[in-house]
């Protein structure tokens, strides 16, 4: 009994040895082969095969995609049982192990979005008691929150009311990203090779970003930033004069206007979507026409310094406009930054240019 004891013991042993050795030489295969190792295995030919077509062609598998032990033997598992599905996708804890890869190469992008709203938290965004207390939490949350996270928002947080007290039931996923790199990147897009600028681009030349995509939690795939829609909003009946900018086309995805609800003078006059409802940013004013990436860094959505880019220091009123009464310069202002027109401050009427009055003394 003993003798078969130790040789079902050694047996396991064994195997665990060989199960531990097999999946780290496999590791190590793959990532000197630059992932081509991968397409060993058929059902992930095309996603190699995407990948070396792609801007991220000359990164290997394993520089993006890590797994545990156990994740590296479920794959031998499904491999072997060919009991994989018809579109492999990544799972939700796949995906935040990834975002902290990215800092890897892209270690500045990485750490202003890590210092702005955007890596906001779960915890952060589905533990707000304001907000859980005025509005119920809804699948529609994902939408732009937690995009990638696999069930519904009941898996993620308990109870499902407006009383609390708000527990998440997936606790290892607190302190973790709800927008990470992967909401706005299509890493296996085709594309070229991307190097960096010898030069600073200009806010209204800067080519789009060959990765740029906005993931569809519904159709669980990216759509390119150059195949959005951009809304034509209207401020009452005029229509709004809207930039051409591709990227603004991503920011409307979560930060977009709503319909004009029944009993509004615009539902009555059946006017479109108004400028300035839901989440909605877009300038009018004296910035109208403005893409909203003109200001905005798109990775923390900071404004610092963004005056200058199109002001000198000083305007015709003889002030910077950096320190002019406006949300940009205090969030209290009563002047949005985003709909300030000449007329909120100068109610008496516009003071003649300086430079026009030279112009006609001339």
């Amino acid at each position: 009994m003993m003798r078969f004891i130790k040789f079902v013991a050694v047996a396991a042993a064994s195997i665990v040895i060989l199960a531990v050795l097999g999946t780290f030489g496999a590791s190590e295969y793959y990532t000197s082969q630059l992932g081509s190792g991968c397409a060993n295995c058929h059902e992930m030919a095309d996603y190699v095969g995407a990948v070396h077509g792609s801007n991220h062609r000359n990164v290997g598998c394993q520089d993006c995609h890590t797994a545990t032990l156990s994740t590296k033997l479920r794959h031998i598992r499904v491999h072997l049982t060919h009991s994989w599905p018809e579109e492999i996708r990544l799972r939700d804890v796949d995906v935040v192990r990834m975002t902290k890869n990215c800092q890897q190469c892209h270690q500045q992008e990485y750490a202003t979005w890590h210092a702005g709203p955007h890596s906001a938290t779960y915890s952060q965004i589905f533990m707000n008691d304001d907000q859980n207390s005025k509005q119920h939490l809804m699948e529609d949350c994902f939408r732009c929150h937690g995009m990638h996270f696999d069930g519904s928002v009941r898996d993620l947080v308990q109870p499902m009311n407006t009383k609390g007290p708000w527990h998440l039931v997936r606790k290892d996923f607190g302190d973790q990203p709800t927008i990470p790199c992967q909401s706005c990147h299509w890493i296996h897009r085709p594309g070229t090779v991307q190097e960096k600028p010898s030069g600073r681009f200009s806010v209204t030349g800067s080519a789009v970003n060959g990765t740029l995509a906005f993931f569809d939690r519904r159709e669980r795939m990216h759509f390119a930033a150059t195949s959005l829609h951009i809304p034509q909003l209207q401020d009452g009946a005029r229509l709004v004069k809207m930039s051409a900018d591709p990227r603004q086309a991503m920011c409307y995805q979560c930060h977009g206007p709503r319909i004009p609800e029944t009993g509004t003078v615009a539902a009555a006059n059946h006017w479109g979507p108004q400028v300035g409802t839901g989440d909605d940013r877009t300038p009018t004013g004296v910035h109208e026409g403005l893409s909203c990436v003109a200001c905005h860094n798109a990775h923390n959505e900071n404004t610092r310094a963004s005056c200058a880019t199109c002001h000198a220091s000083k305007g015709e009123c003889k002030l910077d406009v950096a320190k002019m009464d406006t949300t940009y310069f205090n969030p209290k202002s009563i002047h949005n930054i985003h709909w300030v027109k000449c007329t909120d401050c100068h109610q008496h009427g516009i003071p003649r240019s300086t430079a026009t009055s030279q112009v006609a003394g001339q």
